[in-house]
């Protein structure tokens, strides 16, 4: 093993494998063979939060509608405000 570029790979076939689901379906299969229950619900929790502050309700609004932690919905918040993923899903119905 190469040590971080090794890594890269897998990462990187990780991310061919996720856009290679075209069908809700399909996600839900490779999910469900890659993570624990609990782990695809954080992932969806983290989403719908995302969603939540990119359509404008505050941190309480949102907190009271997923039950997300304060400190993960701040890492979400700075998601949704610096990264590319987010706005990537959700940006299409705000232009």
């Amino acid at each position: 093993m190469n040590g971080k570029n090794d890594l890269e790979n897998m990462q990187n076939e990780l991310y061919a494998a996720v856009a290679a689901t075209n069908s809700a379906e399909k996600a839900q299969s490779l999910l469900a063979d890659l993570c624990s229950k609990r782990e695809i619900e954080q992932m969806a929790q983290r989403l719908r939060a995302a969603k939540l502050l990119f359509d404008g309700l505050t941190y309480n609004e949102v907190i009271e509608a997923t039950g997300i932690s304060s400190a993960t919905l701040s890492r979400v918040s700075r998601c949704v405000q610096y990264g590319k993923g987010y706005s990537a899903l959700f940006a299409k119905g705000k232009k």
